[in-house]
């Protein structure tokens, strides 16, 4: 087993790389090989992921977050399944260039520096510990790509504002199918971390005796939660759409980024593991 993780570890980069050359070869040049060779490629790299996730966490009897390197290992792989369940659910394949390259760059530093932990607290053991996380994570992946496509929707909207009909005009989808894939991303990513919250609240008071309701984490979770909330409300009852939606939920994700990196680097709490 040891093995096939090391295995996987090595193999995982290059197989990212290959997925998105193609992507990226279907994107810009229109290749018919390459459009053949993305669902095959994408649907190996994300269940190989997926597996090495599962391997490592029975091998080690601890879910991959007790060092930066599982946890960006663990990111990338939540990326890459929420947008092949995006893909599979839109049948659209035209953005996974854009998409792919936030997992493959996680996934490179995570092989080339992760190491065992030997020393670890015994709450990480706990299943529920890792299906809280993984809940969590999966949220934050499906608001990355959400925010990508908003991105994405700016930058089309932009150019056809100003009459530039290039390769991002030609070969990204319509404006109203990316507003649809951001909307997808954002409903599953709100549900997630519904999930991840309600998990929490109810368990960790019992589970850990440093738990606190005043945790910076804690507050800025709820705060990301409130946003799309409110975004979500805003869509179905007033009928928000186009611009607006997209730049909530690019705003929604510069403070899940804010609460991932500078929450847990500067301030301590009952989140911090390692």
């Amino acid at each position: 087993m040891h093995f096939l993780i090391g295995f996987c570890e090595l193999v995982l980069p290059f197989l990212y790389f290959a997925t998105i050359w193609v992507y990226g070869k279907a994107f810009f040049s229109g290749s018919k090989g390459a459009e053949s060779a993305k669902a095959p490629l994408l649907l190996t790299t994300a269940s190989l992921h997926a597996g090495y996730v599962i391997i490592r966490t029975i091998v080690f009897s601890h879910p991959p977050i007790t060092s930066v390197f599982e946890i960006l290992s663990l990111i990338a792989c939540t990326i890459v399944l929420v947008y092949t369940y995006i893909e599979l659910r839109t049948g659209n394949t035209a953005t996974g260039y854009f998409i792919l390259m936030l997992p493959f760059f996680f996934q490179l530093v995570s092989s080339i520096f992760i190491k065992e932990v030997r020393e670890i607290p015994p709450i990480l053991r706990s299943s529920l510990l890792g299906f809280h996380v993984s809940s969590a994570f999966l949220g934050y992946a499906a608001i990355t790509i959400s925010a990508v496509y908003g991105f994405l929707y700016l930058m089309l909207y932009h150019d056809i504002k100003s009459s530039q009909f290039g390769v991002i005009y030609k070969r990204l989808p319509n404006l109203e199918i990316l507003e649809r894939m951001s909307f997808t991303a954002t409903v599953f990513g709100f549900v997630l971390l519904t999930i991840a919250i309600v998990v929490g609240l109810i368990w960790l008071p019992r589970a850990l005796e440093n738990f606190s309701y005043a945790d910076p984490k804690l507050f800025g979770t709820i705060a990301i939660w409130l946003i799309y909330a409110i975004g979500l409300m805003a869509k179905k009852v007033i009928g928000w759409q186009g611009k607006r939606i997209m730049v909530l939920s690019m705003f929604g994700f510069a403070l899940a980024m804010f609460s991932i990196t500078i929450i847990n680097m500067f301030f301590g709490g009952f989140h911090k593991f390692y």
